[in-house]
């Protein structure tokens, strides 16, 4: 079962805090879930949305989702990649239930993307010489597999996890529970009205903002920085063989290209796309076909299923919206009133991969607030 690095959390309080996590998604549940494991303090959950819900704009039931890191070397997304992976690791390993299992991984790094603007988002991940060499089993670069490939520089192999959402976030929200955590559906006008809805009845001493998408509209916050980002993907019935990604595509920035198997009988995810001024819930058939055809062209076992059955056998086509912040994740305290902030949002489509660093960090910051000084009752 996974534990909690005591190295991050400062030692606790002599008596129970009150506090108040407000998301249902992937850092909401974590964060509690991070939270909830020390006894000093009192956790409840509120949402809007929980696991089961299939909201477009409740994102973390639509991402692929995976470990793989976009972050340039010495960022602060760098660290709460490096932090989490142990973390995704120890549960695909021990705990099958939570839909995480280790994938052997290729990238595909386009010649045209190493110079090409198109490949800005996922320079970190198709570097010659990422910073995640030494931490991902079995890492290997070769240039020597893409000879028949000109457009192709080099593919780079590691093993990585790729997580099942399904499974995924019903088992975080079910150890929150097994931990104490008690959650409650609700809206919130003001961030502030999150400190009255504390399961013990009094004011929370500590509310902790995951609201992703959310913290644009709400009161307290409106954080004009958070955009949702469209992506789209396509749910098939196909072994892939290992989880693929491209640095870029000849349609644009916009459109990617990627491959992962969910465990659980949870389908394969072919994907994708990232785009920041389009607010269509509604699948796009062009789009569909563009992202098909890219998959195949990069994924022999589909192309051979494509082949001797005409077509694939697909599930269902996804569109999500990713909670991107200009400046990258929000994970800070503040005060407003007489109530301790402390917001852990904005993660885009990095908050599988960034959860359980950036849980630790609130947990640190929640801790160092008790240890400071009294936090205030109204």
């Amino acid at each position: 079962m996974l534990q909690v690095k005591e190295g991050s959390l400062a030692s606790r309080s002599a008596s129970p805090r009150d506090v108040v996590v407000v998301g249902g998604g992937v850092i909401g549940l974590t964060t509690a879930l991070v939270l909830s494991r020390d006894q000093s303090l009192r956790v409840t959950l509120v949402a809007k949305h929980l696991p089961g819900d299939s909201s477009p704009h409740y994102t973390s039931p639509w991402a692929g989702a995976n470990f793989l890191p976009f972050s340039a070397t010495g960022t602060k997304e760098h660290r709460w990649e490096r932090d989490t992976w142990p973390a995704l690791a120890a549960l695909a390993t021990d705990c099958p239930d939570t839909g995480i299992h280790f994938q052997d991984t290729i990238l595909y790094t386009r010649r045209k993307d190493c110079v090409d603007a198109t490949a800005s988002v996922q320079c970190g991940l198709h570097s010659p010489e990422p910073w995640f060499k030494d931490l991902l089993p079995n890492f290997r670069i070769d240039y020597t597999t893409v000879a028949n490939s000109p457009e192709v520089m080099f593919t780079t192999h590691f093993t990585s996890v790729c997580i099942n959402p399904a499974l995924y976030l019903p088992w975080l929200l079910g150890q929150c529970l097994r931990h104490g955590v008690q959650v409650k559906r609700a809206s919130l006008h003001h961030i502030l009205d999150a400190a009255k809805l504390h399961h013990t009845g009094l004011t929370a001493d500590v509310v902790i903002n995951c609201t992703g998408l959310g913290a644009a509209q709400l009161h307290g916050v409106r954080d004009s920085t958070v955009v949702p980002v469209r992506g789209q993907t396509i749910l098939v019935n196909s072994d892939p063989g290992c989880m693929i990604g491209v640095s870029g595509s000849d349609e644009g920035p916009e459109e990617l290209t990627y491959v992962m198997k969910r465990a659980g009988g949870g389908g394969t995810v072919l994907g994708g796309s990232y785009h920041r001024a389009l607010a269509k819930p509604e699948a796009d058939s062009g789009l569909a076909a563009r992202i098909l055809r890219r998959c195949v062209s990069y994924c022999p076992q589909l192309a051979q299923k494509l082949q001797e059955q005409g077509t694939l056998d697909t599930l269902s086509h996804r569109v999500g919206f990713r909670p991107c912040r200009t400046a990258g994740p929000r994970v800070e305290q503040e005060r407003i009133g007489n109530i301790n902030i402390v917001h852990n949002y904005g993660h885009g489509g990095f908050g599988y991969q960034t959860s359980y660093a950036c849980a630790y960090d609130v947990a640190k910051m929640v801790h160092a607030m008790a240890a400071s000084r009294p936090l205030a009752k109204l």
